[in-house]
């Protein structure tokens, strides 16, 4: 295992004394929710289940015998446990490389606490390095990419894919995030968005982040 995989794996099990006895699990996506994944797997017995945010997510789980469960038949989500591509020390988020970005959103809105679980690279002081998804409806994309260049930035297409919603993916460069609660909710006015990548109006709960040396928390 590499250095970065092995701090990615010492964030993601330290996650794992997050679980409530009897309760359901909100799961990410991603190369250090997979960690999570596969801890999870040897304590399957003390959870009801799990709500996925992902189709890769839900094979990952199944295979290990970890139930998923629909998030409309669930009446309370004690933690949800994901990743992110940067992160701030109060807790706002850019996510979304994987593409999953929509159904993070919606099951971190539902979860009681939000513990992200990242490695040391990923803290940052102001979100904008790692390129912003923007998840949009097709008919939309060229609407959608003038009015994120008027702010500033230089949408890409990711081209070849689409999200397990049936949409596709803006990645804007070049933005400089000052303010992600204002710009999460300026982008998400646009017509035609489903979501934008950032997590700041929903932001993390507590910060687990994987270093040389063991896990630091932040509780922001």
């Amino acid at each position: 295992m590499s250095g970065e995989d092995l701090k990615k794996q010492r964030a993601a099990l330290a996650a794992l004394d997050f679980l409530v006895d009897g309760g359901v699990v909100g799961v990410g996506t991603g190369s250090t929710v997979n960690h999570f994944i596969d801890g999870l797997g040897t304590r399957r017995e003390r959870i009801a289940g799990a709500v996925s945010s992902s189709e890769a997510s839900t094979r990952r789980l199944k295979a290990l015998g970890i139930p998923v469960l629909d998030l409309n038949e669930v009446e309370r989500l004690e933690v949800y446990v994901d990743g992110a591509d940067e992160a701030t020390r109060a807790g706002a988020l850019i996510k979304g490389g994987g593409g999953a970005l929509t159904r993070e959103k919606i099951v971190a809105a539902v979860a009681s606490r939000f513990v992200c679980i990242v490695d040391d690279r990923k803290l940052v002081a102001t979100l904008g390095r790692f390129p912003l998804p923007v998840e949009v409806i097709p008919m939309a994309r060229s609407h959608v990419a003038r009015e994120l260049a008027r702010l500033g930035g230089q949408p890409v297409l990711r081209e070849g894919y689409v999200t397990d919603n049936g949409n596709q993916i803006l990645d804007v460069h070049g933005l400089v995030i000052a303010d992600p609660r204002v710009l999460e909710t300026e982008i998400n006015q646009f017509a035609g968005v489903v979501t934008v990548g950032l997590f700041a109006r929903r932001a993390a709960d507590v910060l687990l982040i994987g270093g040389d040396d063991g896990v630091a928390r932040i509780d922001p």
